[in-house]
């Protein structure tokens, strides 16, 4: 097992990229291994935190999105938005913290407005 190449933030050489500004890139990792990482120093003994990095010469270009692949991403942000209690669309994400939409999950104050 080799170790990772350690950068200090902002000092990363050229031609390493993260999965973000691969992505700005129009680039996505293409299965190969993290190449390296940028560590940032955090105060009072906190461990740094991490960014890891790719090659930029080995990224592939982004598939593009075809219709079928959108009609499953609707499909999933649909799900997404549907309350298990009441079926309907509650026309946002549902947070998992409370698992129902917000009509749902606070009857009560509901009634009160």
């Amino acid at each position: 097992m080799s170790t990772l190449p350690v950068f200090r933030w902002r000092l990363a050489p050229d031609g390493y990229a993260t999965r973000r500004q691969l992505r700005a890139l129009d680039l996505r990792p293409g299965g190969q291994e993290v190449a390296a990482q940028l560590e940032r120093p955090r105060r009072r003994g906190r461990p740094p935190l991490v960014a890891y990095l790719y090659r930029v010469d080995l990224a592939l270009p982004v598939r593009p999105m075809t219709p079928r692949r959108w009609r499953a991403h609707e499909a999933m942000m649909r799900a997404r938005r549907t309350c298990p209690e009441c079926r309907r669309d509650a026309g946002y994400v549902i947070p998992t913290s409370l698992g129902s939409c917000v009509t749902c999950a606070y009857p009560e104050e509901q009634r009160a407005a």
